[in-house]
């Protein structure tokens, strides 16, 4: 069940930004809205998860030029585009950037809530990964530098014969770091273990 409402409105136009916020509003969804890209950006945190409906022509900074802008600072916000009047090459440039959608007003309420919901249950996967990756790399700094050692070995394919030669340490050494390794990385295999260590790996 995706728990994240919050959807930012960003138009230049205020009756635009009222419809649309009392759509939302009915829909259950915790809804901010901004006149200008730049007044969103200063209220934008690096921990802000949600989704933007996005006007494209807008004074100062566009709606293109603001999603640029959101790539370049890591902020993974899911946009769905609200325009005017049909622009292919725009339209084009936005989604191959990421945008969920490209739509022309006046929208149709609930096609626009389908692609919010659509935009927020992207947004909650993405968090979901995110978490994953952050929470994988917390266990992984809990080894030792001679655990991370032989995790790296093992997962490169050497027995714990061979890991024992090659760090001229006893076999039964390197048993008791490799019980440990699985233990402190929370993996059960070692595919999984493989898959939480490929990045680290330099062999």
């Amino acid at each position: 069940m995706n728990d994240i409402t919050q959807v930012f409105i960003v138009d230049d136009d205020a009756a635009v930004r009222d419809s649309l916020a009392m759509l939302l509003d009915a829909a259950g969804h915790d809804v901010a809205a901004f006149p200008c890209a730049k007044d969103f950006l200063d209220a934008c945190a690096p921990d802000t998860l949600g989704c933007i409906i996005l006007d494209v022509n807008m004074p100062g900074m566009d709606g293109p030029m603001l999603q640029e802008e959101l790539i370049q600072r890591d902020l993974k916000l899911p946009i769905i585009f609200l325009s005017g009047q049909g622009n292919i090459p725009v339209t084009v440039r936005t989604i191959k950037a990421g945008a969920i959608d490209f739509l022309t007003k006046p929208v149709d309420g609930s096609v626009l809530l389908a692609r919010v919901q659509e935009a927020l249950e992207r947004c909650s996967r993405m968090h979901t990964q995110a978490d994953g990756s952050q929470s994988v790399a917390a266990r992984l700094k809990t080894l030792t530098e001679r655990e991370r050692e032989i995790m790296m070995l093992v997962v490169a394919g050497h027995t714990s014969k061979e890991i024992a030669q090659r760090l001229d340490i006893s076999f039964r050494t390197v048993e008791a770091h490799r019980a440990h390794v699985m233990q402190k990385t929370g993996a059960t295999n070692m595919l999984e273990l493989a898959r939480m260590a490929t990045p680290r790996i330099r062999l």
